[in-house]
């Protein structure tokens, strides 16, 4: 691998923006090096002392958001120091003990870097997961019984459930996307006794720790359905293509006069028909169980569509209890960190964010078919932080020299951009706080632009995810699926910045930590009409950040 230096600029280290959907993306070069990283982070100090070139808000620009001695203060002793490390590793027992764990730092030693859950995991959820990691040992890529499921699926044509059936995750646009669905996936997995597979791209390499012990959840190269990334609503194996051309039947069933597929793929995607929608039917369901191999492309966390299928109802309960803990609880089974990424997100909350005695996340994604001015969005969320005391007001008429012995609160900011640092950093590092803290604003980085399918743009957002989860508070924007990986992980309620054009107020309070499944079918399978599936049942609910969208709910 190539080297390629990091770049410090305005106090900043170049890590990471944001990683949405997004239909374009422009080239850049995926070298990495912890080398240079490692650089950056022992003379970085330094240089913000040498950087001066900071833009200054001015006071009526100040004053326009509310920033005055005598409003938004918060009490010096109103948050504890930083938790001390928790030592239940395994998560109440989510996690295997069965790992060598210097192969995976960040399986055992994220929870002494996040804040302690108070959500624990069932325990049938718990014996579960012991029973599927068995499965995949048995099944998993390079045994046995995979190797003859691969024989089945190359003579083009299936005769039916195996002893080891599959699902096959294709990465499809953003990093916290792709993170989302792989978690969509193996719940699915999960419910129907099948194998998650993920297929791994080269821009997706080295991000992920394999989670399941003794075996691997990557395809194997030599799969032989070629280009995978070339599936789409157009493929005549989707599953909506197939119930057009009478490969399936209304009812569900495969036409008598044919053989069953070899595979079937799922468009499960923003612009997946009305026909691939019927896959959340009770009825497709139990027809799919009798496939050995689906593909499955979506950039939807799908999840709360599951627990609309009346079939799958009583053992979600029993999975999850708590409703709003299934990204909770499987995100931090699933998503480990590699060792590359895990140090430079440990190094560099070591160097910037230890020494807080609080600290604030606050996440902004500016979409291009939604956009915001910067002005706008800086004031929602100054306002937001304002009201709900999230951070101090500063003095107008002081300059910034903080007391003897003041406590300092971390401000990690991730955008692409870098003005939100500079007009956040810039009013405290000018200005004494009302209440005697020290705040400190950080960003380690401002790409600028996405780069989704360059594997350096997305270990930096991985990173970045992960150092926002540590957060106490976290401030996100309304639908970003970066920001729902953050808080899932983190196990946050989130303040969300709205949409101006959505909301007349600068930010809601999120009442669940579970991510917002964007683009939910509407069709009623047993009514045959379309339904508000928002009112079906208690748990499902529409989205605070959209309202078409839907998430669980306790």
């Amino acid at each position: 691998m190539g080297v390629k230096r990091s770049r410090i600029s305005h106090g900043k280290m170049e890590m990471a923006g944001d990683s949405e959907a997004e239909m374009e993306s422009s080239n850049s070069s995926r070298n990495w090096t912890s080398c240079a990283v490692v650089a950056c982070l022992i003379y970085l100090p330094l240089l913000v002392l040498l950087v001066g070139a900071y833009r200054k808000p001015s006071l009526e620009w100040l004053r326009s958001v509310g920033f005055t001695a005598e409003t938004g203060l918060r009490s010096a002793s109103s948050s504890p120091p930083l938790p001390e490390p928790v030592k239940d590793k395994l998560l109440g027992g989510l996690l295997s003990p069965g790992f060598d764990e210097s192969s995976c730092l960040s399986r055992y030693q994220s929870v002494l870097y996040r804040k302690a859950s108070p959500y624990i995991p069932s325990p049938y959820l718990v014996d579960r997961l012991r029973k599927y990691e068995a499965l995949h040992k048995k099944c998993g890529p390079n045994t046995e019984l995979y190797n003859k499921s691969i024989e089945q699926l190359k003579s083009g044509r299936s005769t039916g459930p195996s002893e080891c059936n599959y699902v096959v995750w294709i990465p499809y646009n953003g990093f916290g996307n792709r993170v989302l669905t792989i978690v969509s996936a193996f719940l699915y997995a999960l419910l129907n006794d099948k194998v998650l597979l993920v297929h791994v791209p080269e821009d997706f390499a080295d991000l992920l720790c394999e989670p399941f012990p003794e075996t691997s959840w990557a395809l194997p190269k030599d799969f032989p359905v070629e280009k995978l990334e070339n599936l789409g609503v157009r493929t005549p194996e989707s599953y909506g293509n197939m119930l057009r051309s009478g490969v399936i039947k209304n009812d569900m069933r495969f036409a008598a006069n044919l053989t069953l597929p070899a595979y079937v793929y799922l468009h499960l995607s923003h612009d997946y028909s009305s026909l691939d929608k019927i896959f959340f039917c009770e009825d497709a369901q139990q027809m799919l169980r009798k496939l050995p191999w689906l593909l499955l492309k979506s950039d939807n966390y799908f999840v709360p569509a599951l627990f609309l299928v009346e079939e799958y109802e009583e053992e979600l309960r029993r999975l999850f209890p708590e409703r709003e803990t299934v990204f909770h609880h499987l995100g931090r089974y699933l998503l480990h960190p590699t060792n590359v990424v895990w140090g430079y997100v440990t190094r560099y909350y070591q160097v910037y964010l230890a020494k807080a005695y609080e600290m604030v996340g606050i996440q902004i994604r500016i979409f291009q078919h939604a956009p915001v001015s910067f002005d706008t969005m800086l004031n929602q969320i100054i306002n937001c932080s304002r009201k709900e005391n999230l951070l101090p007001a500063v003095n107008l008429e002081e300059p910034g020299v903080p007391p003897k012995n003041a406590r300092e609160k971390a401000v990690l900011v991730t955008t692409l951009y870098s003005g939100y640092f500079d007009r956040l950093r810039n009013m405290y590092y000018e200005h004494s706080t009302a209440t005697g803290e020290v705040i400190g604003v950080y960003q380690p980085s401002h790409e600028e632009q996405q780069h989704t399918d360059h594997q350096n743009h997305n270990i930096k957002a991985w990173a970045e995810i992960n150092l926002l989860s540590f957060s106490d508070a976290l401030v996100t924007t309304a639908c970003s699926t970066f920001g729902y990986v953050a808080q899932g992980l983190g196990g946050l309620k989130p303040w969300i910045i709205p949409r101006p054009a959505e909301r007349n107020q600068d930010c809601l309070r999120g009442s669940s930590m579970e991510p917002c499944f964007h683009s939910p079918p509407s069709y009623d399978c047993k009514a045959h009409k379309d339904v508000d599936k928002g009112a079906v049942v208690r748990h499902v609910r529409h989205c605070e950040d959209l309202d078409s969208g839907l998430k669980l709910f306790d």
